[in-house]
């Protein structure tokens, strides 16, 4: 009985040997919060605003009135209370405030809690601008942390563990089961720096690279994705062997991309396969005292919410988030109806962010298509409007923004292709340019009607390449491009 009771009770015992790695994530993903609540502040009323691209207080409108009160389950949102522009940008800024009491140790569980209900609140606000596979990891790691403010046991260990495990090896598996013919073939490389949503100077430079290097690296990404996941289950030095691996590639996916946090946020995840041991040879002293988790309090009172909280909840969540996962996954790999059938059983649990699946590029675009929004009053003279971070013209460098995120122009990239989703928001958005909306307008650059908005509007249609370093040395330029035709009037982007 004792034998049985004791196993039972394994997986609930504490790591103390991850003390520091705990504490060490906890600032790290107040940091990336911070970064994540600050980036929306500044765009989230032009997304999504009484006068933004998709207003959200009309979907909320239509969901109760076609759904009633199980409306308020299968969106999950503090915006149910006030969806105005106001209560959008001070949850925002909200956010940023509690991400810095949990940055400096202030009540870490409840700073939690109120962090991930707030970006779970911004997550189905945003609609089509926030579904991406950054926000629903940090959802799901920051979901994870309100378990681990007291120190990690191994069970929660172990959904840390199957949270990067999920991120990596899905990723590389999506890439496979695609059938793009880029990862068969190892050209991946040759396309991506020049074509991914958002590319920075980085990728200039490295698209430069001979083709038996950029084999290699899609080599080491397919090696990264598919091999080193299982490391994360072995002996130490294979724990640490895939944390090193992994780190560098993520290193180099940031000195190559505009990928916001997603790549932060791998390698903080990768701080579970690194032991105390390890992480006190390595870090300062200072650091090692600001970081490390207290052993837990013995107090009735307060051990008593931790053994709830470890004890009963975690196992329910750890469940939910294994049978999702899987069982998601499961349906992405086999595309069977039954498995489909499964998939839709688990959404409410996706709803609430947790138990995704992650499919980090599967297909690898082989052109780069550029939209430019022009305005006329005359029909004659046409003036541009220019985004902020997008491609545009050919003599500006592609700038370095991470971890900010720019959902605007993240999302004009993914318009080429002219699937339903992609025209609904991007006709939208050109209503919302025709109308003036100075929320809208402020997510660009450059707005050359800045007294009243033009007559006419139309979309000029273009193919980017990056220029070789004998054409930047002789033109300045960083981009050549060659127009297509009038947008939707030109052959679509594939894929």
């Amino acid at each position: 009985m004792s034998r049985i009771k004791e196993y039972i009770s394994a997986p609930f015992y504490p790591v103390d040997n991850y003390r520091l790695a705990s504490g060490l994530f906890l600032k790290a993903l107040a940091v990336i919060y911070f970064a994540a609540f600050l980036s929306l502040a500044v765009q989230v009323t032009g997304l999504v605003g009484a006068n933004g691209i998709l207003p959200f207080h009309e979907v909320l409108e239509y969901m109760y009135q076609s759904q009633g009160a199980s409306a308020y389950l299968y969106k999950p949102t503090v915006f149910w209370i006030d969806s105005s522009d106001t209560a959008l940008v001070t949850v925002c800024v909200l956010g940023c405030a509690v991400s810095l009491l949990l940055l400096a140790g202030i009540q870490p569980t409840w700073s939690l809690i109120v962090l991930f209900v707030l970006y779970l609140s911004l997550l189905h606000a945003g609609q089509t601008f926030l579904m991406f596979q950054w926000d629903i990891l940090l959802l799901e790691a920051g979901f994870l942390a309100i378990f681990l403010t007291r120190g990690a046991n191994h069970l929660l260990l172990f959904m840390f563990h199957w949270l990067l495990f999920r991120l990596r090896f899905m990723s590389g598996v999506s890439k496979l089961a695609s059938g793009d013919p880029s990862w068969s073939g190892m050209t991946t490389l040759n396309y991506y720096f020049e074509t991914q949503p958002l590319p920075h100077i980085g990728a200039w430079y490295f698209h430069q690279l001979p083709d038996w290097v950029l084999k290699g690296g899609v080599m080491l990404v397919l090696f990264s994705e598919l091999v080193v996941p299982f490391f994360i289950f072995l002996p130490r030095k294979f724990r640490l062997f895939a944390a090193g691996f992994t780190i560098v590639i993520q290193l180099l996916i940031i000195a190559t991309s505009n990928h916001n946090w997603i790549n932060l946020m791998t390698i903080v995840l990768c701080l579970f396969l690194l032991d105390d041991d390890l992480l006190r040879k390595i870090l300062p002293g200072s650091v090692q005292r600001y970081t490390a988790l207290e052993p837990a309090l013995e107090s009735a009172s307060h051990g008593g919410h931790k053994l709830l909280r470890n004890r009963f909840l975690l196992p329910v969540f750890a469940f939910l988030i294994m049978l999702s996962s899987v069982v998601a996954f499961t349906s992405m790999v086999t595309n069977s109806r039954l498995a489909d059938s499964l998939k839709q059983s688990t959404v409410l649990i996706r709803l609430w962010g947790i138990g995704h699946i992650y499919h980090v590029f599967p297909n690898m675009q082989v052109e780069r298509h550029e939209l430019e929004i022009e305005g006329s009053d005359d029909g004659v003279e046409w003036k541009a409007y220019v985004f902020k971070y997008k491609p545009g013209p050919l003599d500006e460098m592609p700038a370095f923004i991470v971890p900010h995120q720019p959902r605007l122009d993240w999302m004009i990239w993914f318009v080429p292709p002219r699937s339903e989703r992609m025209m609904y928001w991007f006709g939208e958005f050109m209503q919302r340019i025709h109308e003036g909306s100075p929320e809208v307008l402020g997510l660009l650059r450059h707005n050359p009607f800045p007294d009243k908005p033009p007559r006419y509007l139309r979309v000029k249609a273009y193919q980017y390449w990056f220029t070789s370093e004998e054409e930047r040395e002789a033109t300045g330029n960083w981009w050549r491009r060659e127009h297509l035709g009038q947008f939707p009037y030109v052959r679509p982007r594939i894929p």
